[in-house]
């Protein structure tokens, strides 16, 4: 993902929008076709996947924040 100067509490709210629609994208279609297939293990790996990248996105932005002290 590229680096983004963020100014503004709209900056962020974009940010988060465009970071949130990425992994949905990403993960969640990745989540959804295991669930649709019936492979539990299939089902176990994108779930964690879809929430490690989640965690990730939690991190960017701290560290983004955390940055700026």
């Amino acid at each position: 993902m590229e680096t983004r100067i963020i100014d503004s509490r709209n900056d962020f709210a974009q940010w988060a929008i465009d970071r949130s629609n990425a992994i949905l994208t990403d993960q969640g279609s990745e989540l959804a076709t295991a669930a649709r297939n019936g492979n539990e293990a299939q089902i176990d790996e994108a779930a964690r996947a879809l929430g490690q990248a989640i965690v990730d996105a939690l991190i960017e932005a701290f560290d983004g924040l955390a940055g700026d002290e």
